[in-house]
């Protein structure tokens, strides 16, 4: 997910896209410990994508006050 894509969203979205990014990296987690991950790579993207999402939503929160 690129970061303009993440700032054209609003705040109510950041915070779902957040959430939904936390349980897809639960999941990826889940597999990697019963041996089942194929592409061990799509942990650090999933972080990175939540890193980046916590980010924007922190910007919009500080600029909005």
């Amino acid at each position: 997910m690129k970061i303009q894509e993440i700032q054209e969203l609003t705040p109510q979205e950041l915070a779902s896209k957040k959430r939904e990014l936390k349980e897809d990296l639960f999941n990826l987690r889940i597999q990697q410990q019963s041996g089942q991950l194929e592409r061990p790579h799509l942990i650090r993207i999933a972080r990175r994508n939540i890193a980046r999402v916590e980010t924007v939503l922190s910007t919009k929160s500080s600029s909005s006050k």
